[in-house]
């Protein structure tokens, strides 16, 4: 598995995955303070009563939930395509790398880059917060949680493409999937929120911390079960499909 991971980090490389990342963190943030420079909202900024920062984290939550799936798909799709376009399986194969344990080093790799990833977006966010001058005291809980929960849940979703992308070899059909994705996590947020668990990108809605309360924001505690629940069951179909890959190699 080490061995398969060193080889991950070398594609990724080759694939100049860093400009991608780095473009869509500095995208979803400015999306996300765009609204800071409005003079309605910077009246909010000394009020306590008006949640700037509880605002300021919904419509994070927002513009992540219609970049992140997009995100996740465009990253795994390169990181897998590389596989079909150069016979990566079979030269894999050869070295005795199943297509199974690829798609899992795909994962680790995926994971690595993805944690600093969104921690900076979430950093870059406050930052803006602050420079934009709310004067309100930051709560850390409920973005430190966001932040932890939107970061497991790209994890979830590079492992559905990684594994779709490496069943399908049209790599459009798994972007295509991540921007039809993007679209139900927006549409998530609108609707009540018990629909959204049912939903897989609705787990993109189900995780934020902020929502509408009486006419304006507070902060909400999202339903850590369910969040537990659809991890789990993603890392256990992820575990299967791709041992499922091995088998077939065989």
């Amino acid at each position: 598995m080490r061995r398969a991971v060193r080889l991950e980090f070398q594609k990724m490389h080759r694939l100049h995955t860093a400009p991608i990342v780095i473009v869509m963190t500095v995208a979803v943030a400015a999306l996300s303070c765009a609204s800071l420079f409005s003079g309605s909202t910077r009246e909010t900024f000394d009020d306590p009563a008006a949640t700037p920062w509880a605002a300021l984290l919904l419509t994070y939550t927002m513009m992540a939930a219609m970049t992140s799936p997009i995100l996740t798909a465009v990253l795994a799709s390169r990181q897998t395509d590389i596989e079909h376009s150069g016979s990566g399986w079979t030269l894999a194969a050869t070295a005795g790398l199943t297509p199974g344990v690829l798609c899992r080093a795909k994962l680790a790799i995926l994971s690595i880059i993805l944690l600093p990833t969104v921690v900076l977006q979430s950093l870059l966010v406050i930052a803006a917060g602050k420079l934009a001058g709310i004067r309100v005291p930051l709560e850390l809980g409920p973005w430190a949680g966001y932040t932890l929960l939107l970061f497991l849940v790209d994890i979830a979703f590079c492992a559905l493409h990684i594994w779709l992308a490496a069943t399908v070899e049209n790599q459009l059909v798994s972007v295509g999937v991540g921007v039809l994705g993007a679209f139900l996590a927006v549409f998530m947020l609108l609707v009540p929120g018990m629909i959204g668990r049912f939903v897989p990108w609705g787990y993109y809605a189900v995780i934020s911390h902020a929502s509408q309360h009486d006419g304006g924001v507070a902060y909400v505690s999202p339903p850590y079960p369910w969040v537990a629940g659809f991890l789990l069951l993603v890392g256990v179909v992820f575990t299967l499909a791709t041992q499922h890959l091995d088998r077939l190699e065989r």
